[in-house]
C-alpha cells in the first residue's frame, strides 16, 4: 500500500480523494490550512476506521509545507502526492484586486511547486514515485469572468507539462486531473454568485454552473480517478474527469482564437441561445423552475 499525501482535505474534492485511498487501504496524510474545517472528514474517517492521518499544511507557507513533509516523511517515504489545494476566485480583469490575482497563483500555482520540492528530492533518490496536480478543465478553457483562475490552472497545466518530461527518466509519473463542473462548494459558490459588474459575463457563468449542477457530479468521481491513475501505473499525462468534461474541450477545441472570443462576447440572449445550441445546456436563469436537488 501507497503513502499518499493530500493537499486541501477539507472539503469537495480533496476530502473525496481522502476517502478514495484511505478506503482502499493506503496511508493516507490528509492536510489543509485549517484544522477546524475538518470535522466532517474525522468524522467519516472514525466511523469507517480508515488509515487516514489529518494534519495543518498551508501550501502558500514554505515553513508549514517543509515542517509537514518532514513530518509525514518520519513515518515512512511519501509515495504519492495529490496538490488538490486550490482557490476559485471569479471577477473582470478590471475590476479585480491585484492583490486576489496574487493570492490565487500562491495557492494554486507556487503552492503546487513548494509542494513538489519539498517531497521530490526524496522520490528522484529513490526513482519511484507519482504527482498529480488536480488542474480543470478551466487549465485549457479562458472563460470570462474566470481569469483570475484561469491564469493559475493554465500555469499549473504548463507547469505540469515540462515537469513530466523532467522526472520521468527517474521513474516518477506525472498526471494533471481536470474535472469538469464538480459539485463541491466552490461550484457551487460561483453558481449562487450575484454580480453588479457591467460585464455581463459574471451573471452568465454563474447561471452557466447553476444549470450544470442540476445535474450533480459528486467530488467522489475525482476521488476514485486520482485513486486509478495512481494504482494502474499509468503514464498517461492528462485524464478529464466528469461526464462534461471532454464535451467542454471539444467545444472549445471546435473554435478558433477568434470564433471563441466573439462567442463571449455576445449579448445575452444570444449567449445563452449558443449554450444550448452549442453544448446542449440552457443556462438561462428564469428558465430553471425546479430547485436544485440536494446532495
Amino acid at each position: 500500500m501507497a503513502s499518499v499525501l493530500i493537499t486541501g482535505t477539507s472539503s469537495g474534492i480533496g476530502m473525496a480523494t481522502a476517502l478514495a485511498f484511505g478506503r482502499a487501504g493506503h496511508r493516507v496524510s490528509a492536510t489543509m490550512r485549517d484544522l477546524s474545517r475538518g470535522a466532517d472528514l474525522r468524522r467519516i474517517v472514525e466511523q469507517e476506521k480508515l488509515p487516514v492521518t489529518i494534519s495543518a499544511l498551508d501550501v502558500d507557507s514554505d515553513a508549514s509545507v517543509k515542517e509537514a513533509v518532514k513530518r509525514i516523511a518520519s513515518a515512512g517515504p511519501i509515495d504519492v502526492l495529490v496538490n488538490n489545494a486550490g482557490a476559485a476566485p471569479t471577477g473582470s480583469v478590471e475590476e479585480t484586486p491585484l492583490s486576489l490575482f496574487r493570492s490565487t497563483m500562491e495557492t494554486n500555482y507556487f503552492g503546487v511547486i513548494r509542494c513538489i520540492q519539498a517531497v521530490l528530492p526524496a522520490m528522484r533518490e529513490r526513482r519511484s514515485g507519482c504527482i498529480i496536480n488536480i488542474s480543470s478543465v478551466a487549465g485549457r478553457i479562458a472563460l470570462s469572468p474566470m481569469a483570475p483562475y484561469n491564469a493559475t490552472k493554465f500555469a499549473l497545466e504548463a507547469l505540469s507539462e515540462s515537469f513530466a518530461q523532467e522526472v520521468k527518466p527517474f521513474n516518477i509519473r506525472v498526471a494533471v486531473v481536470q474535472p469538469g463542473i464538480i459539485s463541491t462548494p466552490m461550484a457551487k459558490e460561483i453558481a449562487d454568485g450575484q454580480s453588479h459588474s457591467p460585464y455581463p459575463q459574471s451573471q452568465r457563468v454563474s447561471a452557466l454552473f447553476a444549470a450544470a449542477l442540476q445535474t450533480p457530479r459528486p467530488p467522489s468521481l475525482v476521488g476514485d480517478k486520482v485513486l486509478e491513475i495512481v494504482e494502474s501505473g499509468t503514464w498517461q499525462l492528462r485524464h478529464p474527469v466528469g461526464p462534461d468534461a471532454a464535451p467542454f474541450l471539444g467545444w472549445r477545441q471546435s473554435m478558433n482564437d477568434e470564433e471563441w472570443v466573439n462567442w463571449g462576447a455576445l449579448d445575452d440572449d444570444a449567449w445563452y441561445e449558443r449554450v444550448k445550441a452549442d453544448f446542449g445546456l440552457d443556462a438561462r436563469p428564469w428558465s430553471r423552475t425546479v430547485e436544485m436537488p440536494v446532495v
